[in-house]
């Protein structure tokens, strides 16, 4: 590494953010996001493996643009990555859903379950990869009083595990209702469907006298914006600047929710 990447480097902020690089000619190469740009892109410089390699040996200038929240720096590396395609952002620009979270019925009571994509169309949310399914949908069963068992995560002919902890309420061995349970698992519905959405999300911003928002339109993400902290609740939608809507930054909104 050159004196002057290796400068360029220390100046960056421990901030969350976009970043970006860029070859010798000025081609912009990768785009990416963290909640502490220098860690983040002092990563990418240590790195052993194929991608880090590549940058280390292409790369020249670095930029960056700190978002004040991780929430607005995914969406706008997202929208990013789209309009600029950068050669190195090959996993970003593809769709890699593979697995989904969907309704099944089981006896009655609504199970919240993971299967294989099938582009139904009726998916709560998506997933690249099984593990982080299965640790999202354990956070949901926890968080809503759900079952293990009736959503596929505990395998057993009896009382799951959460059920002698109290955090079940017996919907595995039929002690709770169907009506009953079905209650909880449509407050988690209503809370995290799209459709007829409409929420204006306030933020960290890129300092102490500003804030970030993020617009959600009757199920459409209309985009994000900065405002100052005392700006009148009736004027925040004027500062959102408008970005499309598609199904990744759906994904990020969702996990926002789901996590919040």
């Amino acid at each position: 590494m050159t004196a002057e990447l290796q400068a360029m480097i220390e100046r960056l902020p421990g901030l969350p953010g976009v970043y970006f690089f860029y070859t010798q000619h000025d081609d912009l190469v990768y785009i990416g996001k963290s909640i502490h740009i220098r860690k983040r892109v002092q990563q990418h410089f240590q790195g052993k493996d194929s991608k880090s390699r590549k940058i280390q040996r292409t790369v020249t200038r670095i930029a960056c643009e700190p978002m004040g929240s991780e929430l607005i720096a995914l969406l706008y590396e997202s929208d990013l990555i789209k309009r600029h395609q950068p050669l190195y952002n090959c996993a970003q620009r593809r769709t890699m859903d593979r697995f989904g979270l969907y309704i099944q019925h089981e006896n009655g009571y609504k199970a919240l379950r993971i299967v294989n994509n099938q582009e139904r169309g009726d998916e709560i949310i998506t997933f690249a990869g099984i593990t982080e399914a299965k640790n999202t949908l354990y956070r949901l069963t926890e968080k809503y009083n759900l079952c293990p068992k009736i959503n596929g995560l505990y395998k057993t002919r009896s009382a799951c595990f959460h059920y002698q902890i109290k955090s079940c309420y017996g919907a595995c061995i039929d002690q709770e209702t169907p009506e009953s349970y079905n209650q909880r698992v449509d407050t988690f519905l209503h809370a995290h469907r799209f459709e007829r959405f409409t929420k204006l999300f306030e933020v960290e911003g890129r300092s102490s006298a500003e804030k970030g928002l993020v617009y959600i339109e009757c199920g459409i993400y209309r985009g994000f914006g900065f405002c100052a902290r005392e700006t009148p609740g009736d004027q925040l939608i004027k500062h959102i600047r408008y970005r499309a809507d598609n199904k990744d930054v759906r994904r990020i909104l969702m996990r926002y929710l789901i996590s919040g």
